[in-house]
C-alpha cells in the first residue's frame, strides 16, 4: 500500500495564462481538483513540495491529502503537464476522492524467481508486454506493485493476467480478454550467430 502524501495549496484567484506564469515565476505551481459531482478548485502548491512528491516514484498510486483553506481534501493525482524543455510541473489536476468510491489506477509490474524459470536458466528472455497493470481498487487499497511469480515458465510461454494473484478487493480493469502481461522468447543473441554465414576474407 503507497503512503499518503500530503500537500499545501492556496485557491487561486486568477485563472487563464497570465496569473499561470506569474505564479510559476513564484515558485507555486497551479492546480486544479475535480470530481464528485462538485465545483471545481483552482489552487496552487509549492513547487519543491511538488517535486518531493513526484520523486517518490508512487505519486501517481498514492493518496494525496490536499490542505486548502482549512479542509483537508482526499485526492488521487491524475494528470502532471511538465515543460517540454525544462522538465518543470506547469500543471496539476487531482481527482477528489469520496469514501467507498474505487479508483482506476496503473500499478507497476514486478517480476520474482527468474532463477527458477527453465527458460530464463537457458538463456531466454523475458519480454515484457506491459510494465503497468490497469487495477480497480479502493483508494486505501491502492498496491505499491504487483509480483509475478515467473518460476516454472519456459521459452515459449507467456503469462497471462489469469494467472496473476492479485491482492484482495482489487481487481483489473481489463476484463474482456485474458491479457498478456509477459513471454519468456528464445535469446535473440544465439539465433544472429547461427545465421551468420559471412566469412571473414
Amino acid at each position: 500500500m503507497s503512503e499518503t502524501l500530503t500537500l499545501a495549496a492556496e485557491t487561486r484567484d486568477r485563472v487563464g495564462k497570465g496569473a499561470s506564469r506569474s505564479l510559476r515565476r513564484e515558485g507555486r505551481i497551479p492546480a486544479v481538483i475535480y470530481g464528485e459531482k462538485q465545483e471545481p478548485i483552482a489552487i496552487h502548491v509549492e513547487e519543491k513540495a511538488l517535486v518531493k512528491a513526484l520523486g517518490t516514484g508512487h505519486f501517481f498510486n498514492s493518496i494525496v491529502e490536499v490542505t486548502v483553506g482549512g479542509e483537508t481534501v482526499r485526492t488521487l493525482p491524475k494528470d502532471v503537464a511538465f515543460h517540454p524543455v525544462s522538465d518543470r510541473p506547469e500543471h496539476v489536476d487531482f481527482l477528489r476522492l469520496a469514501a467507498g468510491h474505487a479508483v482506476h489506477v496503473n500499478v507497476p509490474v514486478v517480476f520474482a524467481n527468474e532463477d527458477k524459470s527453465p527458460g530464463l536458466k537457458k538463456g531466454g528472455v523475458l519480454n515484457v508486454v506491459r510494465h503497468e497493470l490497469e487495477l480497480v481498487c479502493a483508494p486505501d487499497a491502492i498496491p505499491d506493485d504487483i509480483t509475478i511469480d515467473v518460476s516454472g515458465y519456459d521459452v515459449g510461454e507467456s503469462i497471462h493476467i489469469s494467472a496473476v494473484t492479485l491482492p484482495a478487493g482489487v481487481t483489473s480493469a481489463i476484463t474482456d480478454r485474458d491479457f498478456t502481461i509477459a513471454t519468456l522468447v528464445a535469446p535473440s543473441a544465439l539465433k544472429s550467430e547461427e545465421g551468420d554465414t559471412t566469412k571473414e576474407g
